[in-house]
């Protein structure tokens, strides 16, 4: 009996450990990369990448091993995800599907996600197809090779989100578009996602690859015409007051979460994706999406997400390419990611009959993947279809192309006549 107490409380010391290092070191990132003018989530990125095998655990390893070894990565790894399904919620809750209606600028952002889409989606799978037999020789080229066209087309609409309200953005017609364009873009990725996982977990059967896109169909119905109803039907029962979110409604709430979650990880699509599609059921109750992301979404983003950038940053080693060979294929991926998002963004924008300075801000804007590419990347990796070399290369790749979109945005919009702000917020 003693026994297993102590092996608990040496279990819940060690995660707490962890979680106080992971935690403390993202917020140092997160302050440090807000006074150089980048969104503080980078920082974070950045702190878990120097927590793993790129820095430290490459100069102390003993310590390393000892602060993360294997014994807590099951807790570690749960505490990760369930941050994970609560952002999601937050994410989907967030989305301005508004923004496509407006007849204006509808055209404009539908051109500007197929571009942002399709090219780095086709140019990521060539990628994949050129180096399976390289790097991932004993994993099906197919499903490797459509994982990484959708690393290399996601756009992060939280970063993006947060980048047009410090900017001021949000209200006027490059912020529109862009944000509507984005949503468009992470809606085809995560479908994407989820059908390439679908194909994946069916092992290639085609009835079970029916019966997943049946069960699919069948709980987004639910949602919908059933699940839409039931919310509304609560917020109206327990309506937020005064900015705050009743107890009992944020129980409901988060049952609820946790149940679509558990639906959505049944059908093989991952447990995350029923956090976005809860979300879904309340974005158009504004009150209560801003007294949830008050209430709830602070804590998600100081405790959680440190968690699970610090958990990537663990797996991820960049000191683990070491040959020629390696470098070249990372070259290649940043180029197909950079330019093969930022000049068909920029097209379509001209051809939407915006000027070149405003094409280029949305080329700018439509290369920020950060958050979204990781969660995709882990997915692929947890999965064993991202090799980890390749895995490497594109949390590199995630992290480069979001860190050049600060000073870019900084010489742009102002000559696009937009003011730019002294500080950046959490």
């Amino acid at each position: 009996m003693h026994s297993a107490v102590d092996q608990t409380e040496h279990l819940l010391s060690s995660v707490l450990v962890q979680l106080i290092v992971m935690i403390a070191v993202a917020r140092i990132g997160n302050q440090v990369l807000r006074r150089l003018g980048q969104p503080g989530v980078i920082g974070e990125i950045i702190a878990g990448l120097l927590l793993g095998p790129s820095l430290f655990g490459h100069f102390f390893p003993a310590t390393s091993m000892a602060l993360f070894g294997a014994g807590t990565s099951v807790p570690i790894t749960i505490i990760s995800q369930i941050g994970l399904v609560l952002l999601m919620f937050q994410i989907g809750a967030d989305f301005e599907f508004g923004h496509l209606t407006q007849a204006r600028n509808r055209n404009a952002a539908l051109a500007i996600a197929a571009a942002s889409i399709c090219v780095p989606f086709g140019l990521g799978f060539g990628i994949g197809e050129l180096s399976a037999h390289h790097f991932a020789p004993s994993i099906d080229p197919l499903t490797y090779s459509l994982f990484v066209g959708v690393g290399l087309a996601i756009t992060a609409v939280p970063i993006l989100g947060r980048i047009l309200r410090e900017f001021d953005l949000t209200h006027t017609e490059v912020g529109v578009v862009a944000i509507a364009a984005a949503a468009a873009n992470d809606v085809t990725g995560w479908v994407l996602l989820a059908g390439i996982s679908a194909y994946a977990s069916a092992r290639f059967s085609t009835t079970g690859l029916a019966v997943q896109i049946g069960g699919i169909a069948l709980l987004g119905a639910v949602a919908w015409l059933g699940l839409s109803r039931v919310c509304r039907w609560l917020l109206v029962r327990m309506p937020v007051k005064d900015g705050h979110v009743p107890p009992n409604l944020m129980t409901v709430v988060i049952c609820l979460i946790f149940a679509v979650g558990l639906c959505t990880s049944k059908l093989g699509i991952f447990t995350i994706f029923g956090g976005f599609l809860a979300g879904l059921l309340f974005h158009r109750d504004r009150p209560f999406v801003d007294a949830w992301r008050a209430q709830v979404g602070k804590f998600v983003l100081v405790f959680f997400l440190p968690v699970f950038f610090t958990y990537t940053g663990l797996r991820t080693n960049v000191l683990g390419l070491t040959s020629a060979s390696d470098w070249t294929w990372l070259t290649l991926i940043l180029a197909a990611s950079i330019f093969g998002k930022m000049i068909p963004v920029y097209l379509a924008a001209r051809a939407g009959r915006f000027n070149p300075l405003e094409a280029t801000i949305f080329g700018t804007l439509m290369n920020t993947r950060a958050l979204m590419e990781l969660i995709v990347l882990n997915i692929g990796f947890d999965l064993g279809f991202i090799p980890q070399k390749v895995f490497t290369m594109l949390v590199v790749m995630a992290v480069v192309t979001t860190v050049m979109t600060g000073p870019l945005r900084r010489v742009l919009l102002p000559r696009a006549g937009y003011p730019v702000p002294a500080g950046i917020e959490a």
